[in-house]
């Protein structure tokens, strides 16, 4: 591990505040970075205070006036350089991922593979950032709209993806001519300071102006420095649901714009029409991987009452082979929680199962021993319980899979749509009418919505992200690169004469 960290200028202590190629250590208190693989020390990151936040939102600031300018196919042009540093460093910076978050090492270098799929995505966008042409009413005229940077985007990321997700709103903003400040979980700092080490070299031969690439360090207060500033037209925040509410609370209350990707309580409908063989992978990964910790993580699984019980001995014998241990030994399918709060979170959870009288197909268990000794190893479960129930409703962050039986489809849409979050949704059937109904207005409820394929593992070519209580916002592909611009219609007037709108006449 230590050469990954060497490759990657990862020392025992480490700059948190950056501003681009000019870093230094924070005022602020110091966060220590311990690894859920084995509870080791990975390294120590010196946070920021309010005065080292100013000084990287105010070269921001000066930043943004220059990089506005340069041409949108330019800026791409140096975002495609940031995804050749990227390919170079993919072995490494998954590495660390997996490392400091715990997922394994497929994942972790998937992780890095959707910053590569961002940039090369931007490139291409970086020529199409295309405004309309409107007919006017009035003779002698020309309408049309144009989309024009917004400013600093303000980037609020969490420990589950701690890259990625940065990556689908910096490399956006960035060829939309917007500058960014990046908050990175405090859970998973290094992972945050490692990419800024990645883009340094094309910062630096690019002659791209300081300021461009922020990034801070912190714990709750420089989320909540941002939410405030009225600097930041745009913050996107990406967490959980009570995160999201005050980020959106704090920015609707000054008119700035929020795009926030918060909590999933995924669940996938297996029809008496379903294909098991394709369905059973699917559910198992989407409940298991990242130890159940991704926000499109499958927690519930709704079945047809005629093949419930043999959906749930599958799922059961297919649980048995999962193996649990370090997420760097590619024998593994499932590493470790991020820390002793998600298994407390993972304890209580299914405490209130048992205590609401649901029963476990799988068991639930805390791993001790000596392969498990940073305390974050938890056994993934299967649990019999009620849609209604409390802790049915709410999102836990760990391997729970819930079971939920249905009669009709309409009833398993009701219960699929009857929970407060909207963001990842599947249904497994082979049945044209069902999967249509699925699809339909009357269907699924969530932002994203599949057919035999599970609620996790999205490709960035699409728009990511949910309603209701998952917050509205989207990221990544599709047109959610207008949500980092502003748009202005124009009108010009190639005439002798000015006719108004609507007919009116107006005389002097």
């Amino acid at each position: 591990m230590q050469d990954i960290l060497n490759a990657l200028r990862i020392a025992e202590s480490n700059h948190g505040i950056s501003t681009g190629l000019a870093t230094w250590a924070g005022q602020g208190e110091e966060i220590a970075s311990y690894s859920p693989v084995d509870g080791k020390l990975i390294g120590k990151v010196q946070s920021a205070n309010r005065q080292d936040y100013d000084t990287v939102v105010g070269q921001a600031q000066e930043a943004f006036k220059t990089w506005r300018l340069f041409p949108a196919p330019k800026r791409g042009e140096i975002v495609r350089q940031m995804g050749e540093q990227f390919r170079k460093y993919k072995t490494e910076l998954g590495t660390l991922v997996s490392y400091e978050m715990g997922k394994s090492l497929q994942e972790g270098l998937g992780e890095v593979q959707e910053i590569i799929d961002i940039c090369d995505f931007a490139v291409g966008l970086s020529r199409q950032l295309y405004g309309l042409t409107m007919h006017s009413e009035r003779p002698s005229h020309r309408m049309y709209e144009q989309w024009h940077p917004i400013g600093i985007v303000g980037i609020i990321s969490a420990f589950n993806f701690p890259v990625a997700v940065w990556s689908w709103n910096t490399m956006l903003a960035w060829v939309c001519g917007d500058v960014c400040v990046w908050k990175p979980s405090e859970k998973t700092p290094l992972t945050a300071i490692a990419c800024q080490h990645i883009i340094q070299e094309v910062l630096k031969s690019n002659d791209v102006p300081e300021g461009v690439s922020g990034l801070i360090v912190g714990g709750r207060e420089v989320g909540e420095w941002l939410s405030h500033d009225e600097r930041i037209p745009l913050v996107s925040a990406t967490g959980s649901t009570r995160m999201g509410k005050a980020v959106g609370q704090a920015v609707g209350g000054r008119l700035g714009r929020s795009l926030l990707e918060l909590g999933g309580n995924n669940a996938i409908i297996v029809s008496q029409h379903a294909d098991l063989p394709l369905a059973i992978p699917a559910i198992v990964f989407g409940a298991v991987g990242t130890a159940g910790q991704r926000c499109t993580t499958t927690r519930r699984l709704i079945i047809h009452e005629s093949i419930y019980e043999d959906v749930k001995n599958q799922l059961v014998k297919a649980y048995g082979q999962l193996r649990i241990g370090n997420p760097l030994d590619a024998h593994n399918h499932v590493g470790p929680l991020i820390d002793e709060a998600a298994v407390q979170s993972y304890q209580s959870a299914v405490a209130q199962v048992g205590a609401l009288g649901g029963t476990f197909a799988v068991e639930p268990r805390v791993l001790s021993g000596d392969d498990f000794g940073s305390g974050c190893y938890v056994k993934p479960c299967i649990a019999e319980v009620e849609n209604h129930w409390p802790v049915v409703q709410h999102e836990t962050f760990a391997p729970i899979l819930y079971l939920i039986k249905y009669k009709t489809l309409d009833e398993a849409i009701a219960l699929q749509n009857g929970v407060p979050q909207g963001l990842s949704s599947a249904i497994f059937t082979l049945h044209l009418r069902e999967a249509e109904q699925f699809l339909s207005q009357s269907g699924s409820d969530c932002g994203i919505a599949n057919v035999n394929i599970g609620t996790s593992g999205a490709e960035i070519g699409g728009a990511f992200g949910g309603e209701k209580e998952t917050g509205g916002g989207r990221e990544s592909g599709s047109d959610a690169w207008k949500a980092y611009m502003r748009r202005q219609t124009n009108t010009i007037n190639y005439g002798t004469t000015l006719p108004l709108a609507q007919g009116i006449k107006f005389e002097l």
